[in-house]
């Protein structure tokens, strides 16, 4: 019973963190012996999206249901143009460093054949949207879809709680008190699921280490560490710079959300650490309204990390093959890959959907993605830690705008 206790007071961080290097060591010992623990892993995955998705669509609908419309329009176009800078100084981050440092130059393409996913046009993206059936939206964990119904039925609630008819405004305000309370208890069992948290990330580590051992992370070392290094930057440039502007302390802000870029780094999933990242957010001063609405966008629409990786992918790409790309070529990539990794951020596995569709672009040999799949665990790591907290500091920002302008 002391050990339970110790084990629910000891800070989330510190047991994430003991829980992934325990997994690191085990993977590299047992090495293929691991894939015995590979339920557990996709155990905490499951749970986490089971609590993640009903958590976004409450989280949405309590937001937009305490907005007006003038201003739910002002915050997605502020938060939009966020996600479009980011994004774009991602890919010229990656494609920068990737120019200097020259990873791939002594790799050799691996014998596999790779099919090009199908890239989704705009009008997809858009159909997708806005979902023929509710219910399948939901079954089919269908992101945008579900942020568009959360969007809608939080209006409709609105304008019913502000209505003039008093029996319209008594159903208002009852459906209000109905999604506030069904949030609170889906918070509740986030809380347990988080107890479970580090058995399930020991899992994951044991068994991606496991599989992968060191040679495949040792031949594709130089990529793994300009990549790591362009979220380096990312994080005290990029992110920094938008946190002095709005004049948030840094490194105050940087300590109250480390649950959210914990979390994210650890499952590989800004979705899966959503309700983590909302918490974080409000305790890191960003009011509950602009939590509940901008970090369920962000992870929708912002992917600063698979723009970065994508920035890098190409140089590598290109270093591999030995073709040489104009500045022409990297201002298309800059543009292509802002606006790929913005519309697609929400569609599954959109990494490799949007880097076979610039491969493709640039005539380059889609086995790239095979090879990059080695090291894609760690690669995914830091992509979503970054994506998580790009999300918050987009919040922030806006946030602090938003009340600016209230003042």
């Amino acid at each position: 019973m002391h050990i339970w206790k110790k084990y629910k007071q000891t800070s989330f961080v510190i047991k994430m963190t003991i829980a992934f290097i325990a997994g690191i060591i085990i993977g590299l010992i047992f090495q293929d012996q691991t894939d015995i623990l590979e339920p557990l892993g996709t155990l905490l995955i499951h749970l986490l999206s089971l609590v993640a998705i009903p958590v976004i669509f409450l989280t949405v609908v309590l937001a937009v249901n305490k907005m007006k419309i003038h201003q739910l329009g002002r915050m997605g176009g502020k938060l939009m143009l966020y996600y479009m800078a980011t994004t774009a100084a991602a890919v010229l981050i990656g494609l920068a460093l990737a120019l200097w440092i020259n990873p791939g130059t002594s790799l050799t393409l691996p014998d596999t054949q790779v099919e090009e996913p199908e890239t989704p046009s705009f009008s997809d993206i858009l159909l997708q949207i806005v979902p023929k059936n509710i219910f399948t939206a939901f079954t089919s964990g269908d992101l945008m879809a579900i942020l568009f119904i959360a969007v809608i039925m939080g209006i409709a609630i609105s304008t019913m709680r502000y209505a003039n008819d008093k029996k319209m405004k008594e159903y208002g305000d009852l459906l209000n008190t109905f999604f506030t309370a069904l949030n609170e208890m889906f918070y509740k069992i986030l809380q347990g699921v988080l107890l479970y948290a580090p058995i399930g990330i020991f899992a994951i580590s044991a068994t991606a280490f496991g599989s992968q051992g060191w040679d495949t992370f040792q031949s594709l070392l130089k990529f793994t560490a300009v990549f790591y290094l362009g979220i380096l930057l990312l994080w005290v440039f990029v992110y920094t710079g938008f946190l002095k502007l709005a004049k948030v302390p840094v490194i105050s802000f940087f300590k109250q959300t480390k649950e959210a870029y914990t979390t994210a780094f650890f499952t590989s999933s800004s979705i899966a650490s959503l309700p983590i990242a909302i918490n974080s957010a409000k305790k890191a001063g960003i009011s509950e309204t602009t939590a509940n609405f901008a970090l369920p966008l962000g992870a929708v629409f912002n992917s600063d990390g698979g723009a970065l990786r994508m920035g890098v992918s190409l140089v590598f790409a290109a270093n591999i093959t030995n073709l040489s790309l104009s500045p022409t070529d990297f201002l298309v990539i800059i543009m292509i890959g802002t606006l790929l990794s913005i519309g697609t951020a929400g569609v599954p596995a959109a990494g490799l959907v949007t880097l076979s569709a610039v491969l493709g672009m640039f005539g380059l040999p889609l086995e790239i993605v095979a090879l990059i799949a080695g090291v894609d665990a760690l690669i995914g790591m830091a992509g979503t830690a970054s994506n998580v907290i790009g999300d918050i500091v987009g919040a922030t920002v806006v946030d602090k705008s938003e009340r600016k302008r209230a003042a």
